[in-house]
């Protein structure tokens, strides 16, 4: 079998690319409030610090974004949050980060070891798949919003 590590982040890097346009078709209006909530920020920031959570070797590796407030990841509406939301261009930047550092990341997992995130009991290369299937369930979610709101859509972004 050929080895899955280039096929994982290309997945990664295009699930990354779809998000980062809802991002960034996202009006004011709709990023801090809009008629959900959590607002579409929140959603951002919690799909961009679980990728980097999930990305991580194991959880004791993980180190939070610099910019990081705890609690904005997250998304249970009953979280209030009293600072400053992100910025469009603060979540911009940290998804860039994301994507250019996944390869290296990827390069150094046993796909076939633990997921190293003891609330999540399956392999390294299992924890990939939900990783991407995270950030596409909320790419989906905030894609419907621009939809609903704007009538805009976010382009597929193929691996290749």
């Amino acid at each position: 079998m050929n080895d899955p590590k280039p096929i994982i982040v290309a997945q990664y890097r295009a699930s990354l690319a779809m998000f980062r346009q809802a991002i960034e078709l996202c009006p004011d209006d709709l990023w801090l409030a809009g008629r959900h909530d959590p607002p579409f920020w929140r959603i951002a920031y919690h799909t961009l610090f679980f990728t980097d959570l999930y990305a991580s070797a194991e959880v004791a590796a993980f180190t939070p974004w610099e910019r990081h407030v705890k609690d904005y990841e997250s998304i249970d509406p009953l979280t209030s949050i009293d600072s400053t939301p992100y910025s469009k261009d603060d979540l911009l930047a940290y998804c860039d980060r994301l994507s250019a550092g996944i390869a290296t990341r990827v390069e150094t997992y046993d796909l076939s070891g633990p997921s190293g995130m003891p609330w999540l009991p399956f392999t390294k290369l299992e924890l990939q798949f939900y990783n991407i299937r995270h950030i596409h369930h909320h790419t989906g979610q905030l894609s419907i919003w621009l939809r609903e709101e704007l009538g805009r859509e976010i382009d597929w972004v193929g691996t290749r």
